[in-house]
């Protein structure tokens, strides 16, 4: 339990940040330095950028000019500590060097994820600078992961690396398919970079849950938003949003219950 809320607390922080990172992003701005008010201009103070308790206290409102803060922040700050809770449960083993690298590089993706996640439904684009420094965080883990577990005869991080190229190809050339048949109206091409990498992370067979897990809850939300008016049937819904929240529910699924990947046989 006590895991659990180091890592929650870890992940308000670093959710904070996130929130700086796609908004800047989008702007174009360094992601450095102190964070203003996009209103006023006013930087803000270190007690007004406390993760969720600091828009609690100024009732959602910017103390220099009054400005609205939007719900997303602190949603997004809350999400982004339950995820890297979940994460610290399920990864980490104080005892256990190779979990602390097991979970860095979780807590690293899931970061990057959730960029993509807040990015995408904010702008419908999926950011390409964020998905090249996913790829090449994967990369330096299983470059790292296999040269300490090297043996002459090959060892599991070897597989690991098959298994995730496996993956990877099956779901980009799946939505690589859906991106050039439909001229990007269903998918764009950075979906189908973005599941290239989902493959990579999730490995195979686990892929099939992840993509299972994206269709539905992205078919589910669609209805939806058709039902109560937000979309209709010729709204463009962006699909990251999905595909994130998918791939990381079937990553804490297959910790959960590992023999699930033998139902996907």
């Amino acid at each position: 339990m006590l895991t659990m809320l180091i890592f929650f607390i870890l992940g308000l922080i670093f959710g904070s940040f996130l929130n700086v990172v796609v908004y800047r992003l989008n702007l174009s701005q360094s992601i450095l330095g102190r964070s203003h008010c996009p209103n006023c201009k006013k930087k803000i103070r270190w007690h007004d950028n406390i993760p969720v308790l600091s828009f609690i206290i100024l009732s959602a409102k910017c103390r220099d000019c009054g400005e609205k803060i939007s719900y997303k922040y602190p949603l997004l700050e809350v999400l982004t500590g339950l995820v890297f809770a979940l994460a610290g449960n399920y990864f980490f083993v104080f005892s256990s060097p190779n979990s602390w690298i097991e979970t860095a590089f979780y807590l690293g993706v899931f970061f990057l994820l959730l960029i993509i996640f807040s990015y995408d439904l904010s702008h419908m684009e999926i950011p390409m600078i964020i998905l090249w420094i996913a790829m090449g965080w994967i990369a330096v883990f299983y470059i790292f992961m296999d040269w300490i577990s090297f043996n002459p005869q090959g060892g599991i991080l070897s597989v690991r690396i098959y298994s995730g190229a496996l993956a990877g190809v099956f779901a980009f050339l799946i939505f690589f398919a859906l991106s050039a048949g439909s001229r990007e109206k269903w998918m764009g091409m950075g979906d189908a970079y973005l599941a290239l990498i989902v493959g990579f992370i999730v490995g195979w067979p686990a892929i099939f849950a992840a993509l299972l897990l994206s269709f539905a809850i992205g078919a589910a939300a669609g209805v939806l938003l058709i039902i109560f008016g937000k979309k209709t049937m010729k709204s463009r819904i962006p699909f990251a949003p999905f595909l994130v929240t998918g791939t990381i529910i079937a990553v804490f699924l297959y910790q959960a219950l590992p023999e699930i990947k033998y139902l996907l046989f």
